[in-house]
């Protein structure tokens, strides 16, 4: 299995990034969480354009990605796995867990320089929640993510499949629980237990900023709970709460020129954790 993954790996990642993202856009249509106001055309393409330019740079940038990087390791005998020798289930579900950590810290960092803040915050100008939101990210802030992933890979010397399987779960996750579906209450409480779900994450793209500098998982829900930034629902509602940053409203931002030159308009805002917040926030 292990070998299969890693010989097919490009056809592994489109496979799985198509077959969610078409389920979710189902899914979506089928069951909606809320009401849709501004076109799917207009936000669609302009949000896959997006992933298009992130892919290319990406590709244009490193000579060696996550996976990659951990074969290279395993062979030179870096890191700590290779040198502790431990059972590779083991060193399986440590790869997870320390990766989605990592992932989560990245998060909480974005929210909390401001610099980095008004990279991450074309993420969350997305007026709408759904699908694509969760593919929406500016290429400088993909860089420097796949830069900091590269580390953690370095240090910890993974098996190569588990890097693999981290990120195509990473990507399908992101998502889920970026999609505008309808989950009964019980069932999503039952879920948000083991996964991210999307009322879970809704609440991260409030336009109150403490409500959006809270719910910062991506995949696993349990950094939240245990670092005390889990907040179990917005305080408007999921159907009447607003989405998005209040800089950027227009649907004229929502275009891919306007997305990638944001993070050089305007000043940071009050979203940056450390700012004070006025007093209806």
């Amino acid at each position: 299995m292990t070998e299969f993954l890693l010989d097919h790996e490009p056809a592994v990642r489109f496979s799985a990034f198509f077959a969610i993202l078409l389920a979710m856009a189902v899914f979506e249509v089928a069951a909606p969480r809320r009401r849709l106001e501004i076109p799917r055309l207009l936000r669609w393409s302009n949000n896959l354009a997006v992933v298009v330019v992130d892919t290319l740079l990406v590709r244009l940038s490193f000579p060696v990605l996550a996976v990659g990087l951990a074969l290279i390791a395993e062979k030179g005998g870096w890191g700590l796995f290779n040198i502790a020798g431990w059972p590779l289930w083991l060193e399986f579900v440590v790869t997870l867990l320390v990766l989605d950590l990592v992932i989560y810290l990245q998060h909480v960092m974005f929210h909390a320089v401001p610099a980095l803040w008004r990279l991450h915050r074309m993420h969350h100008a997305d007026l709408e929640f759904d699908v694509t939101t969760g593919l929406r990210f500016h290429p400088i802030e993909i860089l420097l993510s796949m830069a900091l992933k590269l580390a953690a890979v370095a240090a910890l010397g993974p098996p190569a499949a588990a890097v693999l399987v981290f990120e195509v779960l990473l990507n399908g996750t992101s998502m889920f629980n970026h999609s505008n579906i309808h989950l009964p209450a019980g069932i999503d409480r039952i879920l948000r237990l083991f996964v991210v779900t999307p009322d879970m994450h809704r609440v991260h793209h409030s336009v109150h900023p403490d409500e959006a500098n809270s719910n910062f998982g991506f995949n696993l829900p349990w950094w939240d709970r245990l670092l005390g930034t889990y907040r179990p629902q917005p305080r408007d509602g999921h159907e009447k709460m607003a989405i998005g940053v209040d800089q950027f409203r227009t649907p004229r931002d929502l275009w891919l020129d306007r997305m990638l030159i944001q993070p050089f308009r305007g000043n940071v805002g009050r979203f940056p954790i450390g700012r004070r917040f006025g007093p209806e926030d």
